[in-house]
């Protein structure tokens, strides 16, 4: 780095020279010496706690865990494996959390389920005779048993609708916006995802962390798009109370994560959906009709997805702080960002419709978690659908829409999300940066794992290359490597850098940066 600051240094002189001679000022041809931009990481000062990163299997898995050997364990190394290649290349992103989407039964319906597109079907376990079918939803089992196989070791469920034999209209979406199951059948809708969980392990010796017994309650779901129901903040409370008491009968340790809410307003506000926001204070206010806070199996956990709030950049992070200022009102408070893809045309910054594999969608998607972590202090970020078929910005790997075969690819948006979850590993705390003020285009965060390893991940937006200069306050920093994800390499290492401090980040790219520290 010295000798290049020096060839700069020398070029400018030669510039100024020649300038000189043809009587032109000198600014004119002079190249700019960058400035390396001083950033102090405080590992005394703390944050939250990372619980993981992760992402969930609906719906292709249940195709693709069918697929042959080689093409269905390629993917899951692309999303699970910590390996390293032999050219030094990661083989994955090491994700550390896994969601399991437990269907509704639409699958088994058909076409005469009203889901137009039958890879958004989603089969069920519970047979019309209340018995149950355990070979069912075979893909997704191949994945969540391969998720273990790789070293994931955190596994949640959550169904989008409750069994098709329990809802009000006998389909796996709602009518006009109506709740599709009546109080009456939240005992049995417990009871089934009781027995779901008690099942899987028995048969893959998998026992889910957490469930999560509704997903985005404020949607009307009338559509027939996918699976999924309405709820009030009454009914989820209802349908927690009697999950909690079915987990608690069969000595299941699982643990309840609530209440996914569509977009991250309606865990602080009313907002347009009355009776179904402020979740935040509707679920864990001791004075609240609502709470079930008290609930030994209920996480001190609320969980939102950011869809449709990450632009404009400066109004993404305002309503992140109202959600960390929340989370404050009540003690030991955490948020999961449970759920986000590109949805939507985002303020025109980014439209979710059309596949690009490319570098652009993928800074996108690592100012969104970077913004996630440091303004709504989330201690977990799950992507959306793991696996896409779709035209669409939702895919981490993208496959071909075909149940038997096909070809696989990955995204810039799966290295994204690797510069965070291949190393910033469950129980790393959050530490502060200081030195830069919060700058779209150059955004800097960074955690400390348990084996002392500081893991600072830089996003660079701009055309233009980086030096930043990192100094670990009262502590020795060593075995310096970097990795970076940009339109040219995929979370490509550049090596071992044994004792400089600064680093350059490319244009356009997305650099993780690992120290130990003593």
């Amino acid at each position: 780095m010295q000798k290049y600051r020096q060839l700069l240094f020398s070029l400018s002189i030669f510039s100024s020279l020649a300038a000189c001679a043809g009587n032109e000022p000198a600014s004119q041809n002079a190249p700019d010496i960058p400035a390396a931009i001083k950033i102090t990481i405080d590992p005394a000062k703390t944050y939250q706690t990372i619980a993981h990163f992760g992402a969930s299997d609906a719906w292709s898995a249940q195709f693709a865990g069918k697929w042959p050997d080689a093409k269905k364990n390629g993917i899951a190394d692309l999303l699970f494996s910590r390996d390293t290649l032999a050219d030094g290349r990661l083989k994955g992103i090491g994700l550390s959390m896994w969601r399991f989407n437990i269907g509704a039964g639409t699958a088994e319906q058909g076409e005469q389920s009203g889901i137009k597109d039958e890879w958004r079907r989603a089969e069920s376990f519970l047979n019309n005779d209340g018995t149950y079918n355990w070979d069912k939803q075979a893909g997704q089992v191949w994945f969540l048993n391969a998720a273990k196989t790789r070293g994931v070791n955190s596994f949640l469920a959550f169904p989008n609708s409750p069994p098709v034999q329990f809802t009000n209209n006998k389909k796996g979406y709602a009518d006009n916006g109506k709740p599709n199951l009546s109080a009456n059948k939240f005992d049995q809708f417990a009871g089934f995802m009781s027995d779901v969980i008690a099942g899987i392990e028995k048969k893959t010796g998998i026992l889910f962390d957490y469930i999560s017994p509704v997903n985005e309650p404020q949607w009307d779901w009338s559509d027939g798009g996918q699976e999924g129901t309405p709820f009030y903040n009454n009914e989820i409370a209802g349908i927690t109370r009697s999950l909690s008491k079915a987990l608690l009968e069969k000595n299941l340790t699982t643990k309840i994560n609530i209440a996914e809410a569509g977009q991250i307003d309606y865990l602080y506000s009313e907002s347009n959906k009355q009776g179904r926001g402020s979740q935040i204070k509707a679920f864990f206010d001791k004075n609240s009709a609502e709470y079930v806070g008290n609930l030994s199996n209920v996480l001190p956990v609320i969980s939102g997805h950011s869809y449709f709030t990450t632009s404009t950049y400066k109004n993404a992070v305002l309503k992140r702080q109202q959600v960390s200022a929340a989370l404050q009102t009540v003690p030991g408070m955490q948020y999961w960002m449970s759920e986000y893809c590109v949805l939507g045309d985002n303020e025109g910054e980014i439209k979710g419709e059309g596949k690009d594999l490319g570098i652009g969608p993928a800074l996108y998607i690592a100012k969104v978690i970077h913004n996630d972590l440091v303004n709504a202090n989330a201690t977990a970020w799950h992507w959306w659908i793991a696996i896409s078929p779709y035209d669409y910005k939702d895919g981490l790997v993208y496959i071909d829409k075909n149940k038997n075969d096909g070809n696989y690819e990955s995204s810039k948006m799966l290295w994204a999300l690797g510069n965070y979850s291949q190393f910033i590993r469950p129980g790393a705390i959050r530490v502060d940066v200081s030195g830069i003020s919060e700058n779209e285009k150059l955004l800097i965060s960074s955690c400390k794992n348990a084996d002392n390893k500081l893991v600072t991940v830089i996003i660079n937006s701009d055309g233009a290359p980086a030096e930043v200069e990192l100094t670990v306050a009262g502590k020795q920093a060593s075995s310096r490597k970097t990795y970076v994800t940009s339109a040219s390499v995929d979370l490509q290492p550049a090596g071992k850098i044994e004792s400089a401090s600064i680093v350059t980040v490319p244009a356009r790219s997305v650099v993780t940066v690992v120290d130990l520290i003593r």
